[in-house]
């Protein structure tokens, strides 16, 4: 059963132009010149009760206005969105009870308060009853190792610990949808591995759904099992993460900087992609050939320094384009 249906939603917004030069700026002022952008253009999906589904896309895709509409900070032009039985556009304090939000970039906690005061403060703004929220914080407590700082001003947290917070701030009042707007960035690799271990135990043993959205596809690759790609406002595509991998996960980039220049040649499955001195980069298909492979072809004794990475998402949606074409 669905839990989540959007149909042929719409949004479009009025946006100044900006004119160059003095005279310009001049007129600008005096009579301002608009343009209509359609930011999202009639995106339809439904989204089943316990998914994990990664909702991505470039920048200036339409997520955020997508997800905007979803928690009712933005009305749509055109379509509909049902949540749980509730319209956001009618039903927003309803909705606020059943879903929770956790925005990457953008603090919900007060930063003069430790997380255990945060957390009381959100209980009480949801009504739960004090002797629960206080079972609820010993619970997560424990889930989320929060022991060595939870009566540590929010301030003086580092950006893993903070965003930790952020989740059990979003998740005290039970939600049963968790929207994640890009949790892990700006975290160094093994924060990032702590949040995504997380984020799977949250879905495993609250059942929450969760509508992800990221620019690190090793936060798709190891959370979802649906993606829902979206650019220029519109869904271009919605896939199993197997199907995903199969056609457009399959390359690793290798960046290594050597101890002394080596000479290759691009060989089936490796491409190189940069040769500059001590610095290489090389594209391996994965499908073809394993990374193991290409660092043979290095000579590990001559490694320096390693790195290994997927391909961009932007490029990943241009090839799925250059394929639907």
């Amino acid at each position: 059963m669905a839990i989540i249906e959007v149909k042929k939603l719409s949004k479009t917004f009025k946006v100044k132009l900006k004119e160059k030069g003095l005279i310009g700026s001049l007129k600008a002022i005096i009579k301002p010149k608009y343009k209509k952008v359609e930011a999202v253009k009639n995106i339809s999906f439904e989204i089943e009760k316990g998914e994990v589904v990664a909702f991505i896309g470039p920048n200036g895709a339409g997520k955020s206005t997508t997800i905007k509409m979803m928690t009712s900070i933005l009305y749509p032009d055109k379509g509909s969105i049902n949540i749980m039985g509730l319209d956001p556009t009618k039903d927003r304090k309803k909705l606020a009870y059943q879903i929770g939000t956790v925005f990457g970039q953008k603090e919900q906690l007060w930063t003069h308060l430790t997380p255990y005061d945060n957390f009381k403060f959100f209980g009480a703004i949801y009504d739960i009853n004090p002797s629960v929220i206080e079972k609820k914080i010993d619970e997560f407590r424990e889930l989320f190792e929060l022991d060595e700082f939870i009566n540590t001003p929010v301030r003086n947290l580092s950006l893993g610990q903070r965003i930790r917070c952020e989740i059990v701030a979003s998740l005290i009042h039970e939600p049963k949808i968790l929207f994640l707007d890009e949790p892990t960035i700006g975290l160094d690799p093994v924060v990032k591995e702590n949040i995504r271990t997380l984020i799977k135990r949250m879905n495993k043993e609250y059942k929450t759904t969760i509508f992800l959205t990221s620019h690190d596809v090793s936060d798709i690759e190891k959370l979802c099992k649906r993606v829902i790609i979206i650019n220029n406002g519109q869904v271009v595509l919605d896939d199993s993460m197997e199907n995903l991998k199969y056609h457009y996960l399959n390359k690793k980039l290798v960046d290594a900087k050597m101890k002394e220049k080596i000479n290759l040649d691009d060989e089936e499955g490796i491409t190189i992609l940069k040769d500059k001195g001590y610095n290489l980069k090389l594209e391996v298909d994965i499908t073809k050939r394993s990374v193991a492979d290409a660092i043979k072809l290095l000579d590990p004794d001559k490694i320096i320094d390693i790195n290994i990475s997927n391909v961009p998402l932007e490029d990943i949606i241009s090839n799925i384009y250059k394929n639907k074409e």
